[in-house]
């Protein structure tokens, strides 16, 4: 018998945790962060204790508590029983956090499987980021920590879209699908009981709708027995949205002016930046990039498919922040920072300013702090290409980007394509796959797919569904 129990994303955007157990076999679809039940206990100055193993994890609910699950380490320092992993394996549908980032718990026996866009993802969040409890995805060090200690890795199992393999008594077929992240898939699941399907998350508005389509008609050939879908925009209104829309408001935007641009996107969105390197290049401007964005360059460069410059192309610039002496001393900057720092398009903000005209500046409003150091006089421009806040924390950030923008005289504009789809083309899709069966997940309004479909499942978190 097949049977799904769902841990994450059940009336909450993200924290995907999906198990699929099919005779001996058991999978997991996707192991992120959810970060709404985070956020309802912890912030910023109080968050759970790495010098309590998993324990505050498991206590707080921000982790299922299931035995055989998690690294041996994390379980000692809680003072659990250690257990043998009863997982097979982890199918991951792309890199964002809320899918991703809880797999830093888990056991080290579990093979993780991966798109191999995905993987190069991974790497560069991995040696752009200090090492952390909640970002070990694919290696950790175990604790308590001993300076010598070597990162255990993790076994990542790569795929490309549409080869098929083998995990127990199941077969996986992975199908890519359009998102704000490349590197993002489906999955045809084929269980005893027929073919189960995992959208990830999916969008028929983005450049590639052609990519969501080919795992659509690739399902609706299989008679789909169960679908797995989001609906993580399902109740917001209907509006035009493309990336060639946000290309073309964004180039009338910087046209228009020689002033100083900072464009606010997330850069692991190779669409936007591809956007926005077609819009610097139209304008002669050089796109600068955040010395931390420059490890997604480094990485993402690799694959020919992506068509992203490297670090040291004649069309970047790598901003240099101040840290440490505030003079912009070698030592300032750790190991990996330096192969970024020795080019001469490395550039810190005085020299940024002095070439406004000629730069299209990727950051954001954590690079703020960079407009007390460049001083820029009023009529610059603030390009925001993300989404805007959907819950009281985000908004908050929002007030205090309002301020920075009031203080320093910057004009402000939204240019935005979301990474996820509307209700009409969430429906289209259910309509042309038609399961048997459909589990509405990463949405706060699920009930919008009972409105439509009598076949939609009603999900309750930790419950086990056994009827295919």
């Amino acid at each position: 018998m097949v049977r799904l129990t769902f841990y994450g994303a059940v009336n909450e955007i993200g924290g995907n945790k999906i198990l699929l157990e099919d005779k001996d076999t058991k999978i997991f679809l996707d192991f992120g962060k959810g970060f709404s039940r985070r956020a309802k206990f912890f912030e910023e100055y109080i968050n759970p204790r790495a010098s309590n193993g998993i324990e505050d994890f498991l206590t707080m609910g921000l982790l299922p508590d299931i035995e055989g699950l998690y690294r041996d380490d994390l379980m000692k320092i809680a003072e659990r029983e250690i257990v043998e992993p009863k997982i097979d394996a982890v199918l991951l549908t792309h890199a964002h956090s809320d899918h991703a980032d809880y797999i830093s718990f888990l056991n080290e026996k579990i093979p993780i499987y991966m798109g191999e866009t995905c993987h190069l993802i991974l790497q560069a969040i991995a040696d752009r980021s200090n090492r952390h409890i909640e970002r070990e995805v694919l290696s950790y060090i175990e604790r308590p920590h001993s300076k010598k200690a070597e990162p255990v890795k993790r076994k990542i199992n790569e795929f490309r879209t549409g080869k098929k393999f083998n995990i127990g008594s199941v077969e996986v077929e992975p199908i890519h699908v359009d998102h704000s992240v490349p590197g993002a898939y489906g999955f045809i699941i084929y269980t005893s009981e027929g073919p189960i399907t995992y959208t990830g998350d999916i969008r028929l508005h983005g450049s590639r709708p052609d990519m969501t389509m080919d795992f659509v008609e690739r399902v609706k050939n299989e008679k789909a027995v169960g679908l797995i879908i989001e609906g993580t925009r399902i109740a917001d209104e209907w509006k035009e949205e493309s990336e060639e829309l946000v290309f073309t408001e964004s180039r009338n935007i910087v046209s228009a002016t020689n002033r100083l641009i900072l464009a606010d996107f997330n850069f692991k969105d190779v669409d936007r930046l591809r956007t926005f390197l077609k819009v610097g290049k139209e304008n002669n401007r050089k796109l600068v990039v955040k010395l931390s964005d420059a490890y997604f360059l480094k990485y993402l460069s690799r694959d020919p498919k992506l068509n992203i410059p490297n670090f040291d192309n004649e069309d970047i610039i790598i901003y240099i922040p101040k840290k440490g002496s505030g003079l912009y001393q070698d030592s300032d900057y750790g190991k990996k920072d330096k192969e970024f720092l020795n080019g001469l398009n490395a550039w810190n903000a005085k020299e940024i300013i002095k070439n406004e005209s000629k730069v299209l500046c990727a950051m954001g409003f954590y690079s703020f702090n960079a407009l007390i150091d460049m001083k820029p006089e009023p009529g610059a421009i603030y390009i925001h290409s993300a989404s805007e806040p959907y819950t009281e924390e985000q908004e908050i950030s929002q007030e205090r980007v309002n301020a920075w923008m009031d203080y320093f005289g910057i004009n402000k504009y939204q240019c935005h394509c979301s990474g996820h789809a509307r209700s009409k083309d969430l429906f289209q899709i259910v309509q042309e796959i038609n399961p048997r069966k459909l589990y509405p997940i990463h949405t706060t309004n699920p009930e919008m797919y009972s409105k439509i479909f009598k076949n939609v499942v009603d999900l309750t978190e930790g419950k086990t569904y056994s009827s295919m």
